[in-house]
């Protein structure tokens, strides 16, 4: 079987099938190297507050590494530009953000951001949100899908969008919203949502945990699968070259045997 595998045909077909199982192995390693999603930013990074102007700008996609980062944003809350969002848990009771476009000062086309500003447990109207000029603190998350809307009749949201808030309050937006844990006003007085009745939402920090991919996993598997099915291809028809040699010389010795001992009369009785 050695010299079969020798032949110049075996061995560039070997050469051809390593070559392909290379290129599987290099499609599995990119696999797994992209099976691990960037871990989010430190907490001792994402806790300290920056100016949200410094820190992300609207109408760009928020990526992770922006996200999750506790930021500061002055400017004005809109007028009658409020929604409530429904499904979100405060303290296991199933209530109702309060979200509402604030103006940021120092940025082009008079971007917006919503704003949550608390939590209430009742579909009822809000309280309004404060007036004049305010700072806002609190964290940025990046902005949720949109869901098939409410039923008629139901005032509130299903997800906080920020493509579908921008079509109901027609003003430019960050892709991105601040859910709020401190207002206050010039003079340093507060305007957050315990002032007005409403609870103070509170979100933490991302888990620093690296998360897994895996369907990339899978992938990078599977390729490897491929690597080793190309060797084995490779194998199996050597073999198969092999034993069709072995039958040849078989056959050929049954010629021979029988072009050396014709049948005799007696046999052929």
């Amino acid at each position: 079987m050695l010299k079969t595998a020798l032949k110049p045909k075996w061995i560039l077909a070997l050469l051809g099938a390593l070559l392909l199982a290379s290129g599987f192995v290099l499609l599995s390693q990119w696999q797994f190297s992209r099976s691990q999603d960037a871990p989010p930013p430190p907490v001792s990074t994402t806790e300290s507050s920056v100016p949200l102007t410094d820190h992300f700008e609207p109408e760009t996609v928020m990526f992770e590494s922006v996200a999750d980062q506790v930021v500061t944003a002055k400017g004005r809350f809109l007028k009658d530009k409020e929604v409530l969002v429904r499904g979100r848990v405060q303290d296991g009771t199933q209530g109702f953000w309060v979200v509402s476009a604030f103006a940021v000062d120092g940025v082009p086309d008079k971007n917006t951001i919503p704003v949550v500003r608390g939590w209430q447990p009742e579909s009822t109207t809000p309280p309004a949100a404060p007036a004049g000029e305010l700072e806002v603190t609190g964290r940025l998350l990046p902005t949720e899908a949109p869901i098939d809307q409410k039923p008629d009749g139901d005032p509130a949201l299903r997800s906080l969008s920020v493509a579908e808030l921008i079509n109901i309050w027609d003003v430019p937006s960050y892709s991105g919203f601040i859910v709020a844990s401190q207002v206050t006003g010039p003079d340093g007085a507060d305007a957050g949502a315990t002032s007005v009745g409403l609870d103070e939402v509170t979100v933490g920090p991302q888990p620093q945990e690296q998360p897994l991919n895996w369907l990339n996993i899978f992938y990078g598997i599977e390729w490897v699968v491929f690597a080793g099915f190309a060797v084995f291809l490779w194998w199996r028809l050597v073999v198969d070259d092999y034993r069709r040699q072995q039958e040849d010389i078989e056959d050929a010795l049954a010629e021979a045997q029988a072009a050396t001992n014709p049948p005799t009369h007696e046999d052929q009785q």
